[in-house]
């Protein structure tokens, strides 16, 4: 069945990231230059998973559920798979977290963000235990409506378990790049295909 066209993009960057990531300009330029026409969101997350995931559906609220797309990098990605099993939405997953709650367990304490180490925040084990219950909700999103880039090279993540955890979605499988898909330029007409294919 035909997609019908998009008119609503929203970008979620990973953990200590932000909307200045390079992955997150680099689409926003893409859309501005290319897509005038979509409305694009990229907010920055709150360390807490359940305010996060408030905001961000609170956000997308009155976006029309056909004509949406979420894009997501890390622990983005995790709550991009989050949104589309809300919503329904086609989803473009950036080596996704898959086990956020177990790989961001380690990292309880204050951090800085990436772009910004004025900004600190605080993960707390509070927060874990909000991961817990959205990948709870997340195992319900259709796997079949995304495409994930997971390179074979990520330095945080294992691409075996990104890839078990998405069966039905396209995959583009890397041989080597970083968690940060540093050739991400190269992917972005791919990612543009699959958003806006009708």
């Amino acid at each position: 069945m035909p997609h019908p066209p998009l008119t609503h993009l929203l970008y979620l960057h990973g953990f200590r990231s932000s909307p200045q990531s390079t992955k997150a300009r680099l689409m926003a330029a893409r859309v501005q230059a290319q897509h005038p026409a979509l409305t694009w969101w990229c907010p920055q997350l709150p360390p807490s998973p359940r305010q996060a995931m408030q905001e961000l559906l609170a956000g997308v609220q009155d976006w029309p559920r056909a004509r949406m797309a979420v894009v997501g990098s890390s622990l983005g990605g995790f709550y991009a798979t989050c949104v589309a099993a809300q919503t329904g939405c086609r989803a473009v997953l950036l080596n996704p977290a898959v086990h956020p709650a177990r790989d961001l367990s380690r990292h309880i304490g204050e951090h800085s963000g990436w772009h910004d180490p004025a900004q600190r925040f605080v993960f707390t084990a509070e927060h874990v235990a909000e991961l817990r219950v959205l990948e709870q909700a997340a195992a319900a999103a259709d796997t079949a409506r995304m495409l994930a880039i997971v390179a074979k090279g990520d330095e945080v993540l294992d691409w075996r378990e990104m890839c078990a955890r998405y069966p039905d979605a396209r995959i583009r499988l890397l041989e080597g790049s970083d968690h940060a898909i540093s050739e991400f330029p190269q992917y972005l007409d791919e990612v543009f295909e699959f958003l806006l294919a009708a």
